[in-house]
């Protein structure tokens, strides 16, 4: 293991980059972000690996040709493994809230989203998801999605006994960590790991019952 904890600077410097993100400031403060966060979470991802998988690192760069916000940088420095539209993802996250840890399907194409609801109606597989669910909340963990309906989904009673799981639009399970005096030690990766295997039956679930989109999606 070559992991020995984020850069004591790591959340000063998304802190400082919440109150000042414009190049000049990232330009003279870049050698902090590569120093403090971006080499160490490499090298955490590069130690899971074999038990997790390749994971992609986004770059902090915003877009911002459709957005209001003309603000250059991310404020949190992420990696994924998997893709939501395999059917499955691992996530982390660090930024000035400190560690979140999460997987599932946060945002997947229609035809997933059809399948997904089609589980969770199903007595069989629901049931499966429903212990699935209450184990990461009894873990402190938080079950969601990037959006929720306000009512049932078409087709659906609005008194299912797994309503609360069929108005979501995507399907999340994450655990979020303040920042603590771990973070900057070994600990940190023992718990990405723990988190990520307490997500392990949430993901093979929607490995099993929604899987892959069969739709054409937009490069990224």
């Amino acid at each position: 293991m070559r992991f020995r904890g984020f850069g004591e600077g790591a959340i000063r410097f998304f802190e400082q980059l919440a109150d000042t993100n414009r190049r000049e400031w990232w330009q003279a403060n870049k050698e902090s972000y590569e120093s403090n966060v971006r080499a160490p979470l490499e090298v955490l991802l590069d130690d899971l690996a074999p038990e997790f998988g390749e994971a992609k690192v986004f770059r902090p760069n915003r877009d911002t040709r459709f957005s209001k916000d003309k603000s250059p940088y991310k404020t949190a420095a992420a990696a994924v493994v998997g893709s939501p539209y395999s059917g499955h993802s691992l996530y982390i996250q660090l930024s000035a809230s400190g560690l979140m840890l999460g997987g599932g399907i946060f945002h997947g194409a229609s035809d997933q989203l059809a399948r997904l609801r089609e589980a969770i109606d199903d007595d069989r597989t629901g049931t499966e998801l429903e212990r699935i669910v209450a184990d990461i909340r009894t873990r402190k963990g938080q079950i969601g999605a990037h959006e929720q309906l306000k009512t049932a989904p078409r087709g659906y009673a609005k008194d299912h006994p797994r309503i609360e799981l069929l108005r979501y639009k995507g399907l999340i399970g994450w655990y979020e960590h303040p920042p603590r005096a771990w973070l900057h030690k070994p600990e940190a990766r023992d718990r990405v790991a723990d988190a990520w295997r307490s997500l392990g039956p949430l993901n093979d679930w929607l490995r099993t019952n929604v899987g892959p989109t069969t739709e054409r999606m937009p490069s990224r």
